[in-house]
This record gives C-alpha cells, structure tokens and sequence, in this order.
C-alpha cells in the first residue's frame, strides 16, 4: 500500500503556502512597523510563532472578517471601501490580542500599528501570491 504523497494543486500544499506567505508577510511587518513586536529567544521560536500567528490571522480573516463586512456595508458604501482600512487595522489588533492571550510574544501596540500592519501584510501577501505558480496556489 502506498502513501498518497501532496503535489503542487493539492488542498494540503495550498494549505501550507498561504500559512507560510502570511508568516513571512508577519515578519516583513514585524520588521518595517514600530509597535508591532515579536518575541522569542531563539530563531526557531520566533518562526514557529509566526506560523502559529499566521494560523490565527487566517482563522480570523476566514471566519469575522465576512461577518465585519455584511454588518459594516453602509460604512464600507459611505466611505467609499476606505472603512476596511479600520476593519483590517481592527482585526490584526484583535490578531495581536489573540496571539498574546493564547501565550505567544506577538504584539501589536495600537491601532496605528495594527493599521500600518495591515497594509504590510496585504500588500507583502499580494507579491508573494504573484510569485507562487497558480498550480500550488490554488486560492
């Protein structure tokens, strides 16, 4: 009997490329935005909180941030779309205060941080998903 092995297309490595774009796209915030602070004595805890950090930023991404955005449509059409700005600023704030409860050294130090943090992690997000081929990052 054989074991079923992932291939570029499979769920599993689409899986694991957006986990692993979000956690480099974390660092390049991490990196660049005063306020935004990750903790960790060795290279590998830092990396291995990134990932755990890019799990919870998917899970809130894919579950709330639908939800923010039926229950805030008149402020989106109000503004003219410039209200996600607040709702991504708000929502990496909420990353930050989940990662810190659940024990990770991940903090983001007000909403100014989590507003620049955003936009890194967006638009790093963006570049890296022009680089991977379509036929692992099936999105």
């Amino acid at each position: 009997m054989s074991v079923p092995v992932a291939r570029p297309g499979h769920p599993v490595v689409a899986f694991v490329v957006r986990v692993v774009v979000i956690a480099v796209a974390l660092w390049v915030a991490v990196w660049l935005v005063d306020g935004i602070e990750l903790g960790g004595a060795t290279t590998g805890s830092r990396i291995g909180t990134l990932v755990l950090v890019a799990l919870i930023f998917g899970v809130v991404n894919a579950i709330l941030k639908p939800i923010v955005k039926v229950l805030s449509c008149p402020l989106y059409v109000l503004t003219l779309g410039l209200f996600g700005l607040v709702v991504n600023a708000l929502l990496f704030l909420l990353v930050g205060w989940l990662s810190r409860s659940v024990g990770l050294p991940f903090v983001v130090d007000g909403f100014w941080a989590g507003f620049w943090g955003a936009i890194v992690v967006a638009v790093v997000g963006f570049l890296l998903h022009l680089l991977i081929p379509d036929s692992i990052d099936q999105r």
